[in-house]
């Protein structure tokens, strides 16, 4: 049987040394889903293995273990009150829990087999969640907007096209967020029901190829920042669309991009082989 150790997670210093500072043995199988807590000194993480733990980076010590009813690939703090998260993965539903009480609160059900990823929107009174539905006989879509404290979709009619998003992001100034998809390219829209798709303004020259390529914006909003298949990262003008930089980053592809939250000018990228890279 697997040892908890087989499937660790890792804390590095990304800035000066590189060093792994670091690491927790929590979960049995492969871990796809790991958010910093928003005082930064905690770790939340969702495995194959179905666990969930809060994790306290000092001590080391298991401040929530939950046990969910699927295997985990997509999990997001509440933007207002940190004690609550949602998540999802392998299953028509998505599931808000309270790691005061270790409990789930709410449960948000579709007609889809997998969550790819959640995003907040309106300081946490609503979220999309963006699903493996494409097909045009199915009654919900790629991306579902649902409101936080009643679980009823506000609307499942928001991507025409038929390709799924493998990651979603929001934009810090602008009430817009933006949509990787696997048409190799990024999608613009409203934050603001009914969520309009920009049909002037899209990112492309990437390729996503099926993988689950992540995107960003700066923390300054001025651009976006995109993996792609082929192993580059590729930077984007945000008003104009326009590449800005390509980086010629892995070997296979590069599937996280992420800025620093303080310094503008770093940049962290990962790959589907396992390295991790500092961009300055």
């Amino acid at each position: 049987s697997p040892t908890p150790c087989q499937a660790p997670c890792w804390v590095w210093n990304a800035v000066d040394s590189g060093r792994c500072l670091q690491t927790y043995c929590l979960h049995s199988e492969a871990v796809r889903a790991a958010r910093w807590s928003p005082c930064g000194r905690r770790i939340l993480s969702g495995g194959f293995d179905f666990a969930l733990h809060l994790t306290d980076l000092e001590t080391g010590t298991q401040l929530f273990s939950g046990q969910s009813d699927f295997r985990i690939t997509t999990l997001k703090f509440h933007p207002k009150d940190h004690s609550l998260f949602v998540c999802g993965g392998f299953s028509p539903e998505v599931k808000a829990w309270d790691i005061r009480t270790g409990k789930v609160v709410r449960s948000y059900k579709a007609t889809i087999q997998q969550t790819l990823d959640i995003l907040f929107l309106q300081e946490g009174s609503e979220f999309l969640s963006s699903t493996d539905a494409s097909s045009r006989d199915s009654a919900d879509r790629t991306i579902i907007a649902w409101d936080f404290r009643s679980s009823a979709k506000i609307s499942n009619q928001i991507f025409h096209e038929r390709y799924t998003c493998p990651s979603l992001a929001s934009h810090p100034r602008e009430p817009v967020f933006l949509a990787q998809t696997n048409g190799n390219y990024l999608a613009l829209f409203s934050a603001v029901w009914p969520y309009r798709m920009s049909r002037r303004r899209r990112y492309e020259g990437h390729k996503v190829e099926g993988y689950s390529v992540g995107c960003e914006c700066s923390p300054d909003g001025d651009l976006l920042v995109t993996g792609s298949a082929d192993g580059r990262v590729l930077l984007y003008s945000f008003r104009t669309a326009s590449r800005a930089r390509t980086l010629q980053g892995h070997a296979q592809a590069c599937v996280g991009t992420t800025f620093h939250p303080v310094l503008p000018s770093v940049l962290a990228t990962c790959s589907w082989e396992g390295d991790i890279k500092i961009w300055h």
